[in-house]
């Protein structure tokens, strides 16, 4: 729930900057590197139009390939499947095409700055995300052991809710120095930053979630635990994540990725499509008018790469799914991680080793999701017995965990996302078709809602995802597990090739996975921003001594560096 993260600070100068999700692994202003306005950096002219492939045509990639473009480079972007990765806007069979569910991103925060830039920059609107208990809310059900609570606030549940969030406050206080830390993260205070943080990830890289909480007196008791677990904060209950890392928990509620999401109007895959068909105003080496989309020949990407392999010179040869093979001096590996141990023959030789090993322990989450249509936002009629919603954004321990209404006015046709589930609650959905899953959603929903009639409003068919079951996925986010810390900071910092051994160098891991915030997109455009400030140093380029990128400022705030032996 919204509420139950404590705010640390009363904030009284609307001047101040927001809280961004930079840190505090690398407390980095990305948001400030694009701003900017002598641009990201420069390469030299003789490196003009020279070929870049990008392999994986999701967020990273292509904000990835815009930028290199705008620079003079020729990004020749690889997908599998569709732009967008993650970003995966899908429409319903015979409904209004103004009806769409939101298969993979749907909620974002006001921290991801980065992000944001891009959103702005294609003209793309957003609008309050239905959250537990946020205000965009109208009511909330909690359903938990089959008792049912309804709440506008979290001051209408019952008095233990109350004592959870609490116990989350004052456990995140005493255990992660946490009002200190979000004060240092919203004031850009990196070496305050940086000292917090390098204790923290000593003492806790070894720690799950749910052993934190364990730790914690507030949390002594296992009925807050558990329902802490099954109702959580800011999206719904988080036990699914309790055996991960309690670094990457931490991460979150520093920054507020969890807090006061918001959603695209219309849907986010619009953003990468929206850049792929772009036509920058500022341009090096490439004529207005250039995009994406007009360097690639009939405006599409090529298809899957099926063979990476380093070729003489330390080039790096790409085979695509068509057969074709191409020789670049640099690529950008945006997809997620595992393809490269399963989807893509691979040279050994690619990386190093100990990066090929990060790479193997990569511990992705499960996710699946199922949305309805419906004629319009039934849920908003009043019971004549109560007053209430009929219907409420829900949070459950039955199958479904959390069923989402999403409206667009009273009037119009309306999307209910039956369950958003992870990990253990997602693998239970997996056999099941879209039908068979429906199914036993409205029926957990209609023992919560005895006197709704969900199945009536329903005007299509519904539409599905696990994105475990997704090949060119295999899963929906990275999440650390403990001591999982050593691995990421290698894949994070991959980047910064001048560390490498020469013969390692000139192809740049990017993506979400490879970020420190995953499962969110902000991570995605940071470290295609990373990758992009890697190519250009490659190529002898530099940025403006006015704006310095996340390469130029490294050593000043480098991941804490832990011990291997």
């Amino acid at each position: 729930m919204t509420s139950t993260v404590p705010n640390a600070v009363e904030h009284t100068d609307e001047q101040q900057p927001p809280i961004t999700m930079f840190g505090p692994d690398f407390p980095y202003a990305y948001d400030d590197f694009l701003a900017h306005p002598a641009g990201l950096g420069q390469i030299p002219a003789t490196e003009h139009g020279t070929e870049v492939a990008v392999i994986g045509g999701g967020l990273s990639g292509i904000v990835a390939a815009y930028e290199l473009m705008k620079m003079g480079l020729k990004p020749v972007v690889y997908e599998a499947d569709r732009i967008g990765g993650r970003l995966r806007t899908v429409g319903f069979d015979g409904c209004d095409p103004s009806l769409t569910a939101e298969m993979g991103a749907m909620r974002f925060p006001p921290s991801s700055t980065a992000l944001q830039h891009y959103i702005d920059l294609v003209g793309l609107q957003t609008r309050p995300f239905p959250n537990p208990l946020a205000e965009a809310t109208p009511s909330t059900v909690v359903d938990l052991k089959g008792e049912s609570h309804y709440a506008e606030t979290l001051a209408d549940l019952p008095q233990v809710y109350r004592d959870v969030a609490d116990a989350w406050a004052r456990c995140l206080e005493e255990g992660a120095d946490f009002s200190d830390m979000n004060r240092a993260l919203r004031e850009r205070d990196v070496p305050r930053i940086r000292e917090i943080w390098a204790k923290l990830v000593e003492k806790l890289d070894n720690q799950t979630f749910y052993g934190f909480l364990c730790d914690s007196e507030a949390f002594k008791s296992f009925r807050h635990r558990e329902i802490f677990g099954q109702v959580g904060f800011g999206t719904g209950g988080w036990d699914t994540d309790f055996p991960n890392s309690i670094l990457e928990i931490l991460r979150v509620v520093y920054t507020e990725a969890d807090d006061h999401h918001r959603g695209i109007v219309g849907g986010s895959q619009q953003l990468p499509l929206r850049l792929w068909e772009r036509e920058p105003e500022k341009i090096v080496h490439w004529p207005y008018g250039t995009s994406l989309a007009s360097l690639h020949e009939g405006g599409e990407p090529r298809p899957a790469v099926t063979r990476l392999n380093r070729t003489a010179g330390n080039h790096i040869t790409v085979t695509d799914a068509n057969g074709d093979i191409r020789t670049y001096r640099a690529a950008i590996f945006t997809a997620q991680s595992w393809m490269l141990l399963s989807k893509i023959a691979c040279d050994d030789s690619l990386f190093p080793i100990d990066h090929w090993t990060a790479i193997e322990r990569t511990h992705y989450m499960e996710s699946s999701k199922l949305f309805v249509p419906v004629d319009r936002p039934f849920w908003l009629d009043k019971d004549e017995e109560t007053g209430r919603d009929v219907m409420s954004m829900t949070l459950t321990d039955r199958m479904t965990r959390g069923t989402y209404l999403l409206d667009d006015g009273p009037d119009k046709p309306a999307v209910i996302c039956l369950s958003y589930t992870w990990c253990d609650d997602s693998l239970k959905w997996l056999p099941l078709s879209a039908n068979e899953r429906m199914e036993v959603m409205l029926k957990s929903l209609g023992e919560i809602y005895p006197k709704v009639d969900i199945r009536k409003h329903i005007i299509g068919n519904p539409v599905t995802v696990s994105w475990e079951n997704e090949p060119y996925f295999m899963g929906a986010f990275k999440a650390n597990l403990p001591g999982h810390y050593r691995y990421q900071r290698r894949l994070f910092t991959h980047f910064m090739q001048d560390r490498l051994p020469e013969d390692k160098r000139g192809i740049f891991l990017a993506g979400d996975d490879i970020s420190w915030t995953a499962g969110w997109a902000e991570g995605a455009v940071q470290t295609a921003l990373n990758a992009v400030w890697g190519v250009m140093h490659h190529f002898g380029g530099a940025t403006d001594p006015g704006n310095p990128g996340p390469g130029d400022v490294y050593d000043d705030i480098a991941p804490v560096e832990l011990p291997e032996d």
